[in-house]
């Protein structure tokens, strides 16, 4: 399985706690440190037991010769893999280990479990002992800065400590210390992915105010790969087709801002933002590959004869005609059982110069009668320059 979810959430802990709840053996490696002799002589170890679990953090870090010595034996079972990552799984890690594991969301605690477990780590006999004493108003304080990770706010609640040792420790007094949030969080433990949801949805509505708004807030936390990923699909999946170079600049904003990091990245990044949330939307494109892949999922994949990549049983005038470009447009190439079905729909509404002159370009290849009778079509041909 692969635990992810942001920093301080518990997913290390969550794989420990599996493990010794089961009793078995387990060894705790990071992608990042572990070399290969490290990793093989894990590995040796975990199979000379009947159950064995190798809990991998930042599992996403794995580099394609540590994948391929890992992944052949927990494709055998010979042990299991439990990797932690706070990288989006679906982006950061590679098709061979997903296909392998389950991906499981951690989310952020909430400031109520925060509290919790501040309050255990100063009653705790191997943490504050009692010797803290902070009120509640405090705790909370500090819970919201931390924007559900507990990691933080045991480093906050430690400082306090240091700071202030016995004296009453309230709201002020850990401001005084801390007054920077961990990422922009309030109350509300979804507030980090609301803020990425607005910055998508301001940029869709073109409200370019609200759009710096979110990008602000997610720039303040510092949380450069939500932005970018966010950014991206915005580019591709809102505006698309309305304006293409737009997307690719925001490719290429996107790949200065990995360069130049933070402070300096947010003028990148407030240029591509600027530039979507002003931009005409087309989702055009989007929906029509959302429509096909849910219709791919329904029936059986099949590629009319003429179309594959090794035809056989197939006379000379019936396979694909690689020397006549004139004739391309005029083939069916759907399936029979697809002949006539319109995944992509035009954006009739749009204002962009280019996607009407697609636009245009497909009223006339619609207008065309495709056929899967090649022989037919060839003989038209000859037949006219005869």
């Amino acid at each position: 399985m692969i635990l992810f979810g942001p920093p301080g959430t518990g997913k290390t802990t969550i794989a420990r706690a599996y493990c010794k709840d089961l009793g078995i053996h387990f060894a705790m490696l990071n992608a990042v440190t572990t070399d290969k002799k490290e990793m093989e002589r894990t590995i040796s170890e975990c199979r000379l037991y009947p159950s064995a679990v190798i809990v991998m953090d930042e599992v996403h870090r794995l580099d394609k010769t540590k994948q391929d010595l890992l992944l052949p034996y927990v494709e055998a079972g010979d042990f299991y893999l439990i990797g932690c990552t706070t990288a989006n799984p679906y982006v950061s890690l590679n098709r061979a280990i997903r296909s392998r594991t389950r991906l499981l969301e951690v989310k952020p605690l909430g400031e109520e479990e925060v509290v919790e477990g501040l309050k255990r780590a100063i009653a705790a006999p191997n943490g504050l002992a009692g010797k803290l004493h902070i009120e509640d108003k405090a705790l909370s304080f500090i819970a919201r800065l931390s924007g559900g990770d507990l990691r933080f706010s045991l480093n906050v609640l430690e400082q306090c400590f240091l700071q202030y040792g016995e004296e009453e420790v309230d709201e002020a007094k850990v401001e005084a210390i801390e007054r920077v949030p961990n990422y922009m969080a309030d109350k509300d433990e979804e507030e980090h992915y609301d803020s990425v949801s607005g910055l998508q949805k301001s940029i869709r509505g073109s409200d370019v105010d609200a759009a710096f708004y979110y990008l602000a807030r997610l720039i303040v936390a510092g949380d450069l790969d939500s932005i970018k990923r966010r950014l991206l699909v915005t580019a591709y999946e809102d505006v698309g087709l309305a304006n293409p170079a737009g997307v690719m600049r925001c490719q290429l904003a996107l790949d200065a801002v990995d360069k130049i990091g933070l402070p300096e990245a947010m003028i990148p990044l407030g240029f591509t933002v600027a530039e979507l949330a002003l931009s005409p939307k087309s989702r055009a494109a989007s929906e029509a590959v959302e429509k096909a892949v849910a219709e791919a999922e329904k029936m059986p994949f099949v590629v009319p004869d003429y179309l594959r990549f090794t035809p056989v049983n197939l006379r000379e005038e019936e396979k694909y005609p690689y020397d006549r470009p004139d004739l391309w447009e005029k083939i069916q190439y759907l399936p029979e059982s697809y002949k006539g079905v319109r995944f992509y729909v035009p954006n009739e509404m749009s204002l962009s110069a280019i996607e009407k002159a697609l636009n245009q370009n497909y009223a006339r290849l619609k207008a065309i009668q495709r056929s899967r009778d090649l022989p037919s079509l060839k003989a038209k041909k000859t037949l006219k320059n005869h």
